[in-house]
């Protein structure tokens, strides 16, 4: 494929390596992309999953789907979604309830997610990412860019085994020894530092 080689040839003349653990028969997951501290990391990730052949899918509102807006966020995979209640008087559904959701209407879907919520430093990461693999019974990948041995790629997959907290520490201590762009901005969990 054109975009694969394009990426492959990118990365290489940036010096970049790209190591891909996600078992081939994995469909549907839940891919945390981490640490997220710089713009740059949206152009490096985008081009390592190109190159890596997975198809990454992210969530926006539904409204910017429409033109002028809704071409480019398909070409970057986007999907939209509407948390407006399907009938009058229901209540409305949870981010988490309408993400595990697109799992049953998508048989493939690796899901990204920036879990940290900002470029800045937070010592605290949204864990709706965990809960929506555990509605949709989905792994969770882990996605990273490790700037000083200029590394991006799939680590390891976690499978929610019901224990939150050993699961979050598990994806902690993956990510505890990461290189990121900008190291001030970036910090684990620190609720879940083993």
């Amino acid at each position: 494929m054109l975009t694969q080689l394009f990426a492959r040839s990118v990365l290489t003349l940036s010096g970049w390596t790209v190591k891909n653990n996600m078992p081939p028969d994995i469909k549907q997951c839940v891919m945390i992309a981490a640490p997220h501290t710089s713009n740059w990391d949206f152009f490096y990730t985008r081009l390592a999953f190109l190159q890596m052949d997975i198809p990454v899918k992210m969530t926006i509102k539904r409204s910017y789907m429409r033109f002028p807006y809704g071409p480019f966020a398909r070409a970057l995979g986007c999907i939209g979604i509407d948390r407006r209640p399907k009938k009058e008087g229901q209540e409305r559904p949870s981010m988490v309830q309408v993400m595990a959701d697109l799992f049953k209407e998508h048989d493939n879907l690796v899901m990204l997610v920036t879990p940290e919520g900002t470029r800045s430093l937070s010592t605290k990461w949204k864990t709706g990412f965990y809960h929506v693999a555990v509605l949709a019974n989905v792994p969770v990948a882990l996605g990273y860019l490790d700037y000083k041995k200029k590394e991006a790629g799939v680590g390891k997959m976690v499978y929610p085994s019901g224990n939150m907290k050993k699961d979050v520490q598990n994806i902690m201590a993956f990510y505890k020894n990461i290189v990121p762009h900008t190291p001030e901005y970036f910090s684990i969990d620190l609720d879940y530092d083993s």
